[in-house]
């Protein structure tokens, strides 16, 4: 048995053929889809990369671990901690990654016998890269029982598609640098500018227009789609495509300018936290399942490992999708809890009907402490109802403090101790660019002006 575990970074569920979208972004995913199990409501627990991944091969959420921050220094795994490419190595497998995770915390890669750093001389890695590691691997151990974890980032910023996948969703009939669109403005007027002209707006050109933004992330997804399709034909070629478990997922969506968030990953909303989890495994998996029950990023470990007939630990906060893959079970959860720690601090609660949001720091943005939304009837999340639902609010406002200190289990909790002595991480990366203006933090979110940022650093 090979196992493809094929992480999409960035990569919004509502953005896909599969889960609804209009446009082209993914005729392969979606074939994909056809031929094996969707998750309609699948949902990341932790966001952003770092957190989102530690939850995914560990079974376990954030507070279990520890891991709630993106990027926070004094964050560290214990390496008794069960991790999912030591067990499957233990249990006999071929173990390889290509993935850049490792610049982000040693635990990454643990468990691997080969592992293929896909960082590059620059900081983007392109989907093309990613195949051209993969493949002699492939090839190299296609008659052993493997498990291969890929890291494909082309949805993140900065969206730098090839030119020829742009126009299918842009309309040509407009202009991206008209100086008259001022659909930009708002972005280049946000407390985070200073963050993203230097590592998204400045690669992009003098674009005025939002639209051709998101057309970008599109195309960007269209090209991801085609270097799938190349990897897919690969095992095709080798004949190993029939006993392949592939598992495709999102390590958390993408914000495309709802709810003041500019093409970037963060707030709580199902824009960010709404992920697609894909699993095709001929013959073992019925095609063309749809499986609208919640599920979340801790339930893949326990559903390789079942997968594999390996026993799963029973401290995990995941639980095996098999029972709903073959109709054996309707539900696995009946809410998913949600937690940030990089741009804001929250936490959350999704139900099916409802989403529950507490805000601790907003960081460079503007949110009230709680929020209730109707996602039945407002499923954009459009329309507070903390004010009016006050019944709703304490329900889920207790649920979630027991929730919490249910897995804390006496322990510190570590976004108050991240938030205590570091500070949000991402919001320290504008302080440092914002140091070279002469300018505060206090200063500039009172008044952020993009012409303050666009003029000559001071000496």
């Amino acid at each position: 048995m090979k196992i493809i575990f094929i992480s999409l970074d960035t990569l919004r569920a509502n953005r896909l053929g599969c889960y609804g979208y209009k446009l082209p972004t993914s005729p392969y995913m979606d074939h994909i889809a056809s031929k094996g199990v969707l998750f309609e409501s699948a949902f990341a627990s932790d966001v952003p990369t770092e957190v989102a991944h530690t939850s995914i091969f560990t079974g376990k959420v954030g507070l279990t671990t520890g891991v709630v921050s993106h990027g926070s220094p004094s964050t560290y795994l214990p390496k008794e901690s069960d991790w999912l490419p030591t067990l499957l190595r233990n249990a006999g497998y071929t173990t390889g990654a290509v993935d850049n995770l490792y610049h982000l915390k040693e635990w990454f890669a643990r468990g691997y016998q080969y592992y293929i750093n896909s960082k590059g001389k620059t900081r983007w890695i392109d989907g093309n890269t990613i195949n051209d590691l993969a493949k002699p691997w492939i090839k190299e151990h296609k008659d052993e029982d493997f498990f291969l974890f890929l890291h494909y980032w082309d949805p993140h910023t900065p969206y730098l598609p090839p030119k020829e996948y742009i126009p299918q969703f842009y309309d040509s009939n407009r202009d991206p640098y008209d100086s008259e669109n001022k659909s930009m403005e708002p972005a280049f007027n946000h407390p985070a500018y200073p963050f993203f002209k230097y590592h998204h707006y400045d690669l992009l050109g003098d674009t005025t227009d939002t639209k051709y933004v998101d057309a970008l992330y599109d195309a960007e997804i269209r090209y991801l789609d085609d270097m799938l399709k190349d990897l897919d034909e690969f095992l095709l070629e080798q004949g190993i495509k029939d006993d392949t478990m592939l598992v495709l997922f999102g390590d958390h969506g993408e914000s495309l300018t709802e709810h003041d968030i500019f093409w970037d990953h963060c707030g709580l909303y199902d824009q960010t936290v709404h992920i697609p989890i894909i699993i095709r495994w001929p013959g073992n998996v019925p095609e063309g399942v749809r499986v609208k029950s919640l599920t979340q990023h801790a339930d893949l470990m326990p559903t390789i490992l079942e997968a594999i007939g390996y026993d799963i630990p029973n401290d995990l906060d995941g639980k095996s999708l098999w029972p709903l893959i073959n109709g054996h079970k309707e539900q696995n959860h009946s809410e998913v809890y949600l937690s940030e720690c990089a741009w804001q601090a929250a936490r959350g609660i999704r139900t099916e009907g409802y989403k529950y949001i507490e805000t601790y720091d907003s960081g460079p943005f503007t949110r009230p402490p709680r929020e209730l939304y109707d996602l039945k009837n407002d499923p954009n999340e459009q329309v507070n109802l903390a004010e009016t639902h006050v019944e709703l609010i304490e329900k889920y406002s207790s649920m979630l403090q027991e929730w919490t200190e249910s897995k804390l289990a006496g322990r510190e909790d570590p976004m108050e101790f991240v938030l205590r002595e570091e500070g949000l991480p991402f919001k320290r990366r504008i302080e440092k660019i914002l140091l070279e203006y002469g300018l505060t933090w206090e200063e500039w979110k009172a008044n952020p002006r993009r012409e303050l940022i666009d003029m000559p650093v001071k000496n």
